[in-house]
């Protein structure tokens, strides 16, 4: 028997809003807060193609979209709320005092806390003083400003506090590095677009919007044209609208219909229980909360389609052709996805995106991964409130997923030979999970536990002793998999790979050590060009030896005892150093190996392969070790007599050049520099610029260099420490920048 929807729904001695329409709720059939519920939504949408149409961002300012959204957002809580719109503004002012005054390190775990708290209150006020009611009251835009204030802490946290490559790919798109004002603050949390059911949207998505570059933004990141080239055209949402408000009516016509013929109350009655059998108790789950879901499928449906038609939600275009746009950004529900789901885990990810994108955001991407699943599910428990029926539903929830998890590797395997046994299959659980879905749900939208155990006692609690079986007995003959070793196993299998390797790579090492040593007999070198050996690709820029492939390798023990390897054979470029280059750092290692090819004179464009001293002339090599010694002490020698001869020549260079400034020889002098500059006129010696004409005489005039024994002898001495640089290149490069050696 039908009963009216207003009894079914709820008193609502509770409810604190406008009750202005209450002659069109008595019309309609329906409770006054659901009637003042459908009028600020659809007041919503109206209102929304407005702000879109005559509040864009090319003709209002930012702040002006601010305010209006915030104004709008404030009249609609107080219209369906009354004085309890007090607690939406509320929560926020408290969150945003915390933002502003505490340290961005931990300012996103006071946050947390502070409204977690505020919403539990809120929670448990409304459980003790309307118990089981569903009618319309604070906590759910409540919910919805906690999502809101505790990301835009965790985005705060992420952008002032933390290193961008220490951030996952979300968190680096959501991190904020500028304190939001009062005024963006408020219009983020209260916006009229998702205050009463969400959906929830990142502070920055959000200000993206609002300021206008949401649309560039999304379309230079999935459109497959060159965004620079072409003009980015403004999406329409008409489309997406009409569809999503198409299908939210056609989600309330069937509520308002299932939901009178399977009130979810009448569960909690005695006479229930006694009259209904077995397969009915658990088709009447099925149908209650399939009815009830369908209420949610309306509001999270509407609300998209509110977001959309204000220009809320682009996400860019579609892959598949680039040019359809997609306003999914901000969608709460996938309808079909979830109602013909073949496992809870799909029909888990298509219910409330919103909140899971949340609970990833804030919880599971920044805990330790074996207390993910318990802490996001304890944190979802806690944001829904404290009725027994929410803490049942997830504990048979998690019990279900992993029973679903064990049926599926010990059923699947055999209906995928054909394409009807696939299709079977898929039939088959999609049913079992329509089942398993009303049979855990319903206790969340019964709320009571003692009507909730009693009616899952009159099924014999089934399902769970199914999914017990499952998960302890069934779970012992899940076939491993073929091709699965044990771990014993496979790593004895890669100990074997390995040794085979080594014998292999041993082999031809020594295969090589023959053709090099019959290579080195001729004791010729052959030119090759550096262009066809050079194995980095890059030409002309190697530094150091490059060994040739296919050349031999000697194994040593190095010093600290492991076994290391030197080629025989060694590819060396070697380059003209110019003062160009003077601001080139060279590495220890990179010094080593240009000493290292000195003992060998090549052309630029020539690349020589050298065979080690003492090797095809009869008498026996020398160990490596010593060759090497008695190479690196030879240009040590060598480098400490450049040093000497350089540096020697620039202290006489410098006392020439101060003995100028006398009688006989003012026209060519250094000034002395005072505070950075010349003491005589401002003019001075010239960076990198050793040799040329010394500017600045003592009235400030340029002043050309007489022709005298003194200046002759100058000249000579510096082209004399040129010279000198020049020719010991081969050792180290010899940068000359302000009259240094470097």
């Amino acid at each position: 028997m039908q009963q009216p929807l207003a009894n079914i729904i709820g008193a609502n001695a509770y409810y604190d809003g406008s009750r202005v329409f209450t002659w069109l709720a008595d019309m309609c059939g329906l409770s006054v807060d659901l009637v003042n519920f459908l009028i600020t939504q659809f007041l919503a949408l109206i209102l929304a193609s407005a702000f879109r149409s005559y509040l864009h961002p090319s003709k209002v300012t930012a702040s002006t979209r601010h305010a209006i959204g915030l104004v709008i957002g404030l009249f609609f809580g107080y219209f369906c709320f009354g004085q309890q719109a007090i607690h939406i503004a509320g929560l926020p002012a408290v969150c945003y005092v915390v933002i502003r005054t505490q340290n961005p390190q931990f300012v996103q775990r006071i946050v947390m806390v502070v409204a977690l708290i505020y919403l539990s209150c809120i929670h448990l006020h409304r459980q003790y003083y309307d118990y089981g009611s569903y009618s319309l009251d604070i906590t759910g835009p409540l919910m919805i400003i906690t999502q809101k204030v505790t990301s835009l802490a965790f985005s705060i946290h992420d952008g002032f506090t933390r290193e961008i490559k220490d951030l996952t790919a979300s968190q680096q798109q959501h991190a904020i590095r500028k304190l939001p004002s009062a005024l963006e603050f408020f219009s983020y949390t209260l916006h009229f677009q998702g205050l009463m059911a969400g959906p929830l949207v990142f502070y920055k998505d959000y200000i993206d919007f609002i300021e206008g570059c949401h649309i560039l933004k999304q379309a230079s990141a999935s459109a497959k044209y060159d965004i620079d080239k072409k003009i980015v055209h403004e999406p329409s949402p008409v489309k997406a609208v009409v569809k999503k408000v198409i299908a939210s009516l056609v989600c309330a016509l069937i509520f308002i219909k299932f939901a009178t013929i399977y009130p979810i109350k009448a569960m909690k009655d005695d006479g229930f229980m006694k009259n209904s059998g077995f397969f009915f108790s658990l088709w009447y789950m099925m149908m209650a909360t399939t009815a009830v879901r369908f209420k949610y499928y309306f509001a999270w449906l509407m609300a998209d389609a509110i977001c959309n038609n204000s220009g809320l939600g682009f996400n860019g275009y579609d892959e598949r052709d680039g040019v359809t746009p997609r306003w999914d950004m901000l969608s709460n529900i996938q309808v079909l996805e979830f109602e013909f789901g073949t496992n809870f885990r799909n029909c888990i990810n298509a219910w409330n995106a919103g909140t899971n994108r949340w609970l990833r955001m804030v919880v599971f991407e920044r805990v330790p991964k074996r207390y993910g699943t318990f802490l996001t599910f304890s944190l979802s428990a806690l944001w829904h409130g404290f009725y027994p029926g929410y803490y049942m539903t997830f504990a048979t929830g998690a019990l279900i997923v992993v029973a679903a998890r064990t049926a599926r590797k010990l059923f699947r395997e055999p209906f995928q030979r054909t394409p009807a046994t696939r299709t079977l299959y898929d039939v088959v659980t999609c049913l079992v999970t329509r089942v398993f879905m009303g049979y855990a749900t319903f206790p969340f939208v019964l709320l009571d536990f003692r009507a909730s155990l009693d009616m899952y006692l009159n099924v014999f609690m089934c399902l769970h002793l199914v999914a017990l079986i499952t998960v302890f007995v069934l779970s012992k003959f899940v076939p491993r998999g073929k091709g699965r070793q044990p771990s014993a196993e496979r790593s004895r299998s890669k100990v074997k790979l390995v040794a085979e390797d080594d014998q292999t790579s041993q082999h031809r090492q020594h295969e090589k050590a023959e053709a090099a040593e019959k290579l080195l007999e001729s004791a010729t070198p052959l030119a090759v060009e550096s262009e066809a050996i050079l194995m980095n690709g890059d030409r002309g820029t190697t530094a150091g030896p490059t060994t040739v492939p296919g050349s031999s390798q000697i194994r040593y023990r190095g010093e600290n005892g492991r076994r290391q390897e030197r080629p025989l054979l060694s590819v060396t470029t070697e380059h003209p150093i110019s003062a160009s280059s003077s601001n080139h750092k060279k590495t220890d290692e990179q010094l080593s190996t240009e000493d290292n090819n000195n003992s060998a004179t090549s052309n630029s464009s020539n690349t020589l392969i050298t065979a080690p001293a003492n090797v095809g002339n009869g008498k026996s090599p020398k160990p490596t070790r010593e060759r090497i010694k008695e190479k690196l002490e030879q240009e040590t020698r060598n480098f400490e007599e450049f040093i000497d001869k350089t540096v020697t020549g620039f202290v006489e260079l410098k006392d020439d050049l101060m003995r100028m400034n006398d009688s006989n020889m003012s026209g060519l002098y250094i000034p002395r520099k005072v505070n950075g500059s010349a003491a005589n006129g401002g003019h001075g010696i010239s960076n990198g610029e050793t040799g040329d004409i010394l500017n600045s005489s003592a009235n400030g005039t340029t002043a050309t260099a007489t022709t005298t024994s003194t200046s002759g002898a100058f000249l000579k001495k510096e082209i004399d420490a040129l010279n000198a640089a020049v020719q010991q290149a081969n050792v180290l490069p010899a940068v000359l920048s302000n009259g240094h050696a470097k």
